[in-house]
């Protein structure tokens, strides 16, 4: 979760400072402002709990049988306080449990303790309401009472919404986050981190949020007295309670019914005060079980003709099936459920959609809604719009499938949808939204120039009323108009009347217009001035001036308060999702619609008010975060609807793809006149030309979207359109790749060369279809393709990595995912997460050092039985094709993180059982330590020492022949890779390449130069040039793998000693071939190999100081000397040198190669003349 945490700052115990003369809400007045901040932080409680609700880690569900093997003992639920020291003691006996506990501690201590700091700020949520109604009975508010706080406006809503608040909470933790999983996360805050926290009250947590037994399933029964018993693990005042229920049932304590004034619209009108008074029922079970006549009271006024109810943001609730336990709510409720009422209700309601559909669009039709329009038929307009958000609430509730797991739910539900049209009714929204959408900008237009309005009608009244008295004075030339001095002055007196309203006092300028129109009717009628047209032309204008004036001031802030109540569509915040399928086909049929969707958007964000309002009113910090969480929500589901148009487009390039790659032909540098016209292709052209048009008829309908405000996030629609171009890319190359890179590890040959050129071909297509239409929706193509394909391969080799790290990196925390462009998650097939480590095995798979020989001068592996190449450079280059550069340095990483899990493995062997105190290999190394202490000389009986040696290791080198053959397999992979990249780069970025070369070779003189003078400068820790010119250098493959550090390591007694006896123990399994110029191993069935033996021999040195390759060269070389000498002193004289000693020296050869190590430095161990025979004396 993005967000910061909810604040959670402790109430202020309130001064005995308050008193009822002043505003509830106003800043002095401290029992409004604590209930109000109190209710403020409920709101940001419930969107902290819906935020949180959706990053839930999997691991605490224990669905899968391995987890529950795995985590099932280090994540108990409440079972653990019955016998905590049992669960710790063998967590601490068993090394694999509490290496495992650790590593999920560290994982997950954040998110575990993010949930906890909400589960605890439900339980403080309680405690300070509950002190609230101490302190208010107690008289710490002076003359304040919750009686009296109950008769003011702010104060009912308050006190009402306080307890509401609370069991929202407590119905929205059981609804999202499982009863046993609240629990693991409890007991696993209690064990990592509750005993640092002094004033934490994890005990009252624990108790009021453990599990109810309830689960959202239709196979699991509701638990008996649920959720009442859940209400009253904390108790509240019964009395409080009873008052505020009291309240609900009496009163319209939002005044909506001034809002919905037609008694049919009673129940939409308090439909807000009907969710709370669902919540609040639960707090006292006795008026649902017994007080049969206030529960017929309270139906008949709040659910006469509804039954689903929306509870908080779009839950929704059948109480046919909530009340069902409780005897006197489900008898009172059995009238509103009678067929009969029903049918008639269902009859009004889905009758009624036609006509108002027919009156919306008549109003929408262009030229109809004027200002003139408007301000005359306000009323009718209102009362159309109430009309049909009416209906369109009572239809999305009572169609929705909720709670079709209980029979007659589903039977009331499945009797309803035989009347019902999801069409129609989603058209119905669409224009009833754009009809809203347009009122709503009128007024806003006409309240800004309301008074500029009424001085310009003031203005030319008033002039005309002076142009009148002028022309009646004889001054002023007008066509058969005689002098009148009364007629002059009455005209004169008008004027200045009509000078004299002031726009400040709207009542009594009311008034006074009407009575000047009444004035001028008359001067009109008696002095007969008809018979003039122009003088009644003037009289007519003027009349007119006054009715826009009069107009004018009737505009009021109302109208629009009025409108947003009428356009609450909060209860459809999840039920809308239902319709998205009807949004999506009408965008697909008719793009232009997304003008008219822009202002169903809008009617979805006036939702914002219901959490939003009391924070706002509170002034809290909080309002940021919670704002950003349901803006957020909204904008993603606007990227769902919207996300038609890019699967439309793609669907279309698709058949351009096909028609590119598949039926058209280039045209021939050269052609005959007679074969024009079949080179032309027109057909193909043309359809080409047509799908084009297509996807720009697609793209325009987005980018004619104005930039709208969502809640608080802005929408670009260009930069909406490629998003979700990019979301749509991104699912559509991770499908190929995942698909694409799927292996039979069982099949006789290897699938890894066609599934690449399969794929390489595939996202090829994928790549000039965009090339291709880039310039049609105005988007950058192959910035696009490289940032997706890139942000797909990084994130997919982060999640791969995973399993080498111990603090992960989870999905939520990657900085390549991303909410609105996500990157989809496959179920793995095999043990690999996804696609690069399925690739990553294949690849060792066919290059396994069991199977495989390595010719160093081929760059190849070749089939040890059947000698048939597998795999030589083109692979790589193929690679590099399918996956581009960041795939080939993907999977490089990957070979890098597996090197260092086979370097600690091992270490971890060598230190605990290898070079441990005690050990027998330390007394075998100390022995011939001795022997060989002396490198100059040369061993006495050198073939039975050296036989001992090795005869008395024989069994101890399993482990250290693996580590060294794995990692010397996957660093000459690395260096194929590390050789592609490097030729791509030398290719494709020549500029880029010569420049990466200078500036390394720049760094490496300056190092050296420093080591050779001190005072010269050395980029130190503060300097980030070599951290951020190694990863530049690994993707340009300007480095070497088998001189890489992988780990660092202590420092180890004769590791170098310890290095040699292994490898002249290994020696004898090798045997160097004059033909391949290498060693390979003697027999097929031995799982060694020459080239990766020697490279994995380096590697493992390099990891250590550079003393003990010094002591292993000195002791091979010794071991060189002395076996050439016994065999040239002993009886039986042989020209060949013995083959372990051929192959010794073949090691250290092929050492020198690939450690970049000049030949006299092997020289300083092995004389020359016998590197010089060596090759010459081997028959084969």
């Amino acid at each position: 979760p993005q967000d910061p945490p909810l604040s959670s700052t402790p109430e202020p115990r309130p001064h005995p400072s308050s008193f009822a003369g002043m505003d509830f809400l106003a800043e002095n007045n401290l029992c409004g402002q604590s209930i109000l901040k109190l209710v403020s932080r409920g709101n940001a409680i419930v969107a902290e709990l819906l935020r949180l609700s959706d990053f839930i880690p999997s691991i605490f569900k224990l669905e899968s049988k391995e987890e529950k093997e795995k985590y099932s003992f280090i994540l108990p639920d409440f079972a653990y306080f019955q016998g905590p020291d049992y669960y710790e003691k063998n967590i601490d006996q068993n090394q694999e449990l509490q290496d495992r506990d650790e590593e999920f501690r560290e994982n997950h201590i954040e998110i575990v303790t993010r949930f906890y700091k909400v589960f605890e700020s439900i339980h403080k949520y309680v405690m300070d309401l509950k002190r609230f109604l101490e302190d208010l009975e107690e008289g710490v508010f002076i003359q304040q009472t919750v009686e009296n706080v109950l008769l003011n406006e702010d104060g009912k809503q308050l006190l009402s919404e306080s307890l509401y608040l609370y069991g929202v909470m407590l119905l929205v933790v059981d609804l999202k986050i499982e009863g046993v999983v609240r629990e693991r996360m409890l007991v696993a805050f209690h064990r990592y981190s509750a005993h640092s926290s002094v004033d934490s009250n994890i005990d009252d947590v624990c108790k009021l949020l453990r599990s109810t037994g309830y689960q959202r399933s239709p196979v699991v029964r509701r638990p008996s007295k649920y959720p009442e018993e859940y209400f009253s693990r904390i108790p509240i005042s019964e009395l409080f309670v009873e008052m505020v229920i009291g309240r609900l049932r009496s009163d319209d304590i939002y005044n909506q019914i001034s809002a919905f004034p037609s008694p049919e619209h009673r129940s939409t009108a308090l439909a807000t005060q009907a969710g709370m008074l669902y919540v609040i029922l639960f707090f006292s079970p006795n008026i649902l079980h017994n007080q049969q006549a206030q529960m017929r009271e309270i139906v008949d006024k709040h659910f006469p003709d509804n039954w689903v109810i929306s509870m908080y943001m779009g839950i929704t609730v059948n109480l046919c099936e909530a009340w069902e336990p409780y005897k006197a709510a489900k008898t009172a409720l059995n009238n509103t459920l009678l067929p009969g009422n029903i049918q008639q209700l269902s009859s009004r309601v889905f009758g009624r959609v036609p006509l108002v559909s027919k009156q919306v669009e008549d109003y929408l039709v262009e030229g109809t809604l004027t200002d003139e329009f408007v301000l005359d038929n306000i009323a009718k307009l209102m009362n159309c719009l109430r009309d049909s958000n009416a209906t369109i609430r009572w239809i999305i509730l009572h169609t929705a499938p909720v709670a079709d797991f209980h029979k007659r739910c589903k039977q009331i539900r499945d009797e309803l949808c035989v009347s019902y049209n999801a069409q129609k009714l989603f058209l119905l929204l669409l224009y009833t939204a754009q009809f809203e959408f347009l009122l709503k900008e009128m007024f806003k237009k006409l309240l800004a120039e309301k008074q500029l309005k009424w001085e310009a009608y003031k203005k030319e009244g008033a002039e005309r009323m002076a142009e009148l008295g002028e022309v009646f004075s004889g001054t002023k030339p007008l066509t058969r108009v005689e002098k009148n001095e009364h007629l002059q002055a009455w005209f004169t007196e008008m004027s200045s009347q009509i000078t004299s309203l002031s726009y400040d006092d709207s009542t009594s300028a009311g008034r006074k217009i009407s009575q000047l129109i009444q004035a001028l009717d008359e001067v009109q009628e008696f002095h007969q001035l008809e018979t003039n047209l122009q003088v009644k032309q003037f009289l007519e204008d003027t009349k007119r001036f006054l009715i826009q004036m009069l107009r004018t001031i009737n505009i009021k802030e109302e109208v629009l308060t009025t409108l947003e109540i009428v356009a609450d569509l909060s209860y459809a915040w999840v039920l809308i999702d239902s319709y998205t399928g009807y949004m999506q086909g009408n965008i697909k049929q008719r793009p232009a619609l997304v003008i008219k969707l822009r202002a169903t958007f809008l009617k979805m964000s006036t939702a914002l008010q219901l959490p939003c309002q009391r924070i706002d009113q509170a002034k809290s910090p909080d309002l940021a975060s919670v704002s950003a969480y349901y803006s957020r929500e909204l904008v993603g589901y606007v990227r769902k609807v919207m996300q038609i148009i890019p699967q439309s487009m793609f669907i279309v390039l698709h058949q351009i793809i096909d028609i590119l790659t598949n039926r058209m032909q280039e045209v021939p540098t050269r052609l005959d006149k007679d074969k024009m016209k079949e080179a032309a292709q027109l057909d193909a052209r043309y359809e080409v030309a047509k799908l084009t048009h297509d996807i720009s008829v697609y793209t325009e309908g987005v980018l004619m979207m104005k930039t709208t405000l969502v809640g608080i996030i802005k929408i670009d629609p260009k930069q909406l359109l490629e998003d979700g171009i990019r979301k749509e890319l991104v699912q559509q190359v991770a499908l190929a790749l995942h698909n694409g890179l799927i292996f039979n590890p069982k099949a006789k040959t290897s699938e890894l060369e066609p599934k690449l050129k399969a794929l390489s071909e595939r996202l090829s297509g994928f790549r000039r279809s965009f090339e291709y239409v880039q310039d049609y929706v105005n988007i950058y193509g192959l910035k696009i393709w490289q940032e997706e394909v890139s942000r797909i391969i990084n994130f997919n080799v982060e999640q791969e990595c995973n399993s080498f790290f111990r603090q992960k990196v989870y999905e939520w925390q990657s900085i390549y995912q991303s909410q609105s462009i996500p990157i989809p998650r496959f179920p793995p097939v095999d043990s690999s997460v996804n696609f690069i480590g399925r690739l990553a095995q294949e690849i060792l798979r066919v290059t396994d050092y069991r199977t495989t020989t390595y010719i160093d001068q081929m760059n190849a592996w070749y089939d040890k039985k059947t000698t048939q190449e597998l795999v030589n450079l083109k692979l790589w280059e193929q690679l590099k094709d399918a996956v581009d550069v960041f795939g080939l340095s993907a999977v490089d990483r990957l070979f890098s993180f597996m090197i260092v899990q086979e370097l600690q493995t091992f270490l971890k062997y060598l230190t605990r059982f290898l070079l441990r105190p005690g050990a027998p290999f330390l007394k075998v190394m100390a022995a011939f330590g001795q022997e060989l202490s002396n490198p100059e000389r040369l061993i006495a009986d050198a073939p039975k020492v050296y036989a001992q040696m090795m005869t008395s290791c024989a069994k101890i080198w399993g482990p250290f022949l693996d580590c060294v053959m794995k990692v010397g397999q996957l660093q000459l992979i690395k260096k194929q890779i590390s050789l592609e990249l490097n030729r791509s780069c030398k290719v494709e970025s020549k500029l880029l390449c010569n420049s990466l070369m200078t500036l390394n070779q720049s760094v490496l003189t300056a190092i050296e130069a420093h080591y050779r003078d001190p005072s010269n400068p050395y980029p130190g820790e503060d300097n980030a040039i070599l951290y951020e010119l190694t990863p530049y250098l690994e993707t340009a493959g300007i480095n070497d793998p088998l001189s890489k550090i992988f780990v660092t390591t202590s420092a180890v007694k004769s590791f170098g000693l310890a290095s040699f006896m292994f490898i002249i123990s290994q020696l004898a399994k090798l045997e160097y071939t004059k033909s391949l110029g290498s060693m390979k191993s003697r027999r097929p069935v031995d799982p060694i190999d020459g080239p990766p033996f020697v490279a994995g021999c380096i590697s493992l040195l390099h990891q250590f100081h550079s003393d003990h390759t010094h002591q292993c060269l000195e002791c091979l070389g010794q071991y060189v000397r002395s076996t050439v000498e016994a065999q040239a002193t002993g009886k039986e004289k042989n020209p060949d040198l013995m083959s372990d000693t051929v192959s010794a020296l073949s090691f250290l050869e092929t050492f020198a190669a690939y450690g970049h190590l000049p030949r006299r430095a092997i020289e300083r161990y092995v004389p020359t003349y016998i590197f010089d025979e060596f090759k010459h004396a081997v028959s084969v």
